[in-house]
C-alpha cells in the first residue's frame, strides 16, 4: 500500500471503538514501520490558554486542546500552518507541520496553530490491514480541515463534499437498528 501521509482516514460507521468512532484522523507519518496521527474532531474543554499560555496567540478557534488520540494523552503535540519554507519537526503536508511546543514561541512565526494531547498510532502494517478490511475512508484533506472552527462537524462535512458514493454515510444513523 502507498502511504497515507498528509491525508485523511474517516472512521467508517462500522468502526465501533470509542477512540475512533465517526473520527476524522491526519495522517502526519506512515511507511513500512507503521503511522502516526492525529484525530481532528475531539476538542476538550481545556483551554490552551491554561496549559500553554505562551502559544495561545498562534492558536485559532475553538482555542482548546484536543484529544489527538488514545495514544499517550499526557503529551502536547503542535500542530501548525506556517510559512512554506519553514522547517518542521514533521513536515505533512507544504505549509503545515508539527512543531515543538518547548521552543520559544515567541520567535515562531505561524498562520495557525491546534494543540493536541496524544496521537493515534498503528504498529508495522496494522493501518494497512484496517483499511484493507474497510474500517477507514482514505480521502484528501483540504487546507481548513485541520483548522475546522467546527470540528464536531468535520467527519460529516468532509463525507459530504466526497459525493454520492460516501457521502451517503454522512447521515448515517449512530444506531441503524433504532430507525
Amino acid at each position: 500500500m502507498d502511504s497515507v501521509s498528509g491525508r485523511l482516514l474517516l472512521a467508517t460507521p462500522d468502526l465501533l471503538d470509542p477512540n475512533f468512532y465517526r473520527a476524522v484522523v491526519l495522517i502526519c507519518s506512515h511507511d513500512d514501520e507503521g503511522a502516526f496521527g492525529l484525530i481532528l474532531n475531539r476538542p476538550l474543554e481545556a483551554p490552551v490558554a491554561d496549559h500553554l499560555g505562551e502559544w495561545s496567540e498562534h492558536v485559532v478557534e475553538p482555542a482548546v486542546v484536543f484529544e489527538g488520540g488514545p495514544v499517550q494523552r499526557s503529551t502536547a503535540i503542535g500542530l501548525a500552518l506556517g510559512p512554506a519554507n519553514r522547517v518542521w519537526t514533521i513536515e505533512v503536508g507544504r505549509g503545515l507541520g508539527l512543531i515543538d511546543l518547548d521552543d520559544d514561541s515567541a520567535t515562531v512565526e505561524l498562520n495557525a496553530l491546534r494543540v493536541f494531547s496524544g496521537y493515534a498510532g498503528w504498529g508495522r502494517g496494522q493501518l494497512e490491514a484496517e483499511i484493507a478490511s474497510e474500517g477507514w475512508f482514505v480521502v484528501d484533506r483540504w487546507p481548513d480541515d485541520s483548522f475546522s472552527s467546527e470540528p464536531e462537524q468535520l467527519w460529516r462535512a468532509i463525507l459530504l463534499r466526497q459525493g454520492r458514493d460516501l457521502a451517503i454515510y454522512a447521515n448515517f444513523p449512530d444506531d441503524p437498528a433504532a430507525n
